[in-house]
């Protein structure tokens, strides 16, 4: 269905990825900011060991790195039970002495409410902090606050651009991907591009993005920006679809079922419209009732076009309210019932 084909976003990036390990508390360890800070132990044997009781003691003399090795194994429950209060802690000692990816995760915790009470605008001011350092993660966060006008910033599409740009640069995904559609959209004073938009969405789709996948996919089926080429949006849509994005597992089943760019194979289809429809994808599942409803790539089955068309019904589709209008006026898998 041609009306499906939508571009989409992302949110803001709530936590980077722990990048370290730490091994589990023995005996008699226990955890915390007020321990004792005397040890004049350096942060090398934190970096060499990654054990708790190292980092804890870099930690407390006073080592940035070691405060954000131990706040990021508290946030993820890596190492150390989770542990939001206690992270929160130990990303602000780190956050004071300027390290920026504490500020960012710090960042992260407000915007959420995690570990501390809910503060946006101290989360969009620790955002810059670590913005202002070159940060990606933080310039993609802020970029996303101006763009929103959330977090006590003013909406600002230009100031949006401007940080996402940053961003992008440095070969963040995400930033890639919303910086393609501000070209797509001609926002924040960008032109309208949309050639610029699908270089963008290569670079993001290539780190192996899903949404960029996605949108790439739309950019080859629709002939935006590029020259058109169904096989090549199938090829984008599988990669999105097998990374579990519903709308990207919609588009392939769709495609397969018409023969767009692909061998017409109504049984791909169905399993792609299952899948979606898993994922409660209103307009999957009402195409996955239509398939059951006239056996196509699979056993007709009255019964189950009536599960899929009340799930896609009560999902607001318009489509599956009516067919199931009809399957009610005709008795087809239910008894007769034109009130209905």
């Amino acid at each position: 269905m041609r009306d499906r084909l939508v571009w989409v976003a992302l949110g803001v990036i709530v936590i980077a990825a722990v990048a370290f390990t730490v091994s589990r508390l023995g005996g008699g360890e226990t955890a915390g900011v007020d321990q004792a800070a005397e040890s004049t132990v350096s942060g090398a044997a934190c970096e060499a060991e990654r054990t708790y009781a190292a980092c804890l003691d870099a930690a407390n003399a006073g080592n940035p790195q070691a405060q954000l090795r131990l706040a990021m194994a508290y946030d993820a429950g890596e190492g150390v039970p989770a542990d939001a209060a206690a992270a929160a802690a130990w990303y602000r000692r780190a956050a004071d002495q300027g390290e920026a990816l504490a500020q960012f995760q710090l960042g992260t915790l407000y915007d959420a409410g995690k570990g501390v009470a809910q503060d946006p605008a101290e989360a969009a001011r620790l955002y810059r902090l670590a913005a202002d350092q070159g940060l990606p993660l933080a310039q993609h966060n802020l970029a996303l606050l101006y763009q929103q006008g959330s977090g006590g910033v003013p909406r600002d599409a230009a100031e949006a651009a401007r940080w996402y740009r940053l961003a992008a640069d440095q070969g963040l995904a995400l930033a890639q991907q919303h910086l393609a559609l501000m070209y797509l959209d001609g926002a924040g004073g960008l032109p309208h591009d949309p050639a610029a938009a699908v270089r963008w969405l290569r670079m993001a789709a290539d780190q192996g993005l899903p949404a960029a996948a996605f949108n790439l996919g739309v950019a080859y089926e629709t002939g935006q920006g590029t020259e058109q080429s169904l096989a090549e949006a199938v090829d984008w849509y599988k990669q999105a679809a097998d990374a579990g994005l519903a709308m990207a597992q919609y588009r392939l089943a769709s495609m397969y079922r018409d023969g767009d760019g692909v061998a017409r194979d109504l049984a791909e289809a169905v399993r792609w419209f299952h899948r979606a429809a898993e994922q409660d994808d209103p307009a999957a599942q009402n195409d996955l009732a239509l398939m059951y409803d006239a056996g196509e790539g699979v056993d007709q089955d009255d019964a189950e076009a009536i599960r899929w068309y009340r799930r896609a019904a009560a999902g607001g589709n318009p489509s599956a309210q009516y067919n199931l209008g009809l399957m009610y006026a005709n008795g087809e898998g239910v008894d007769a019932d034109l009130s209905r």
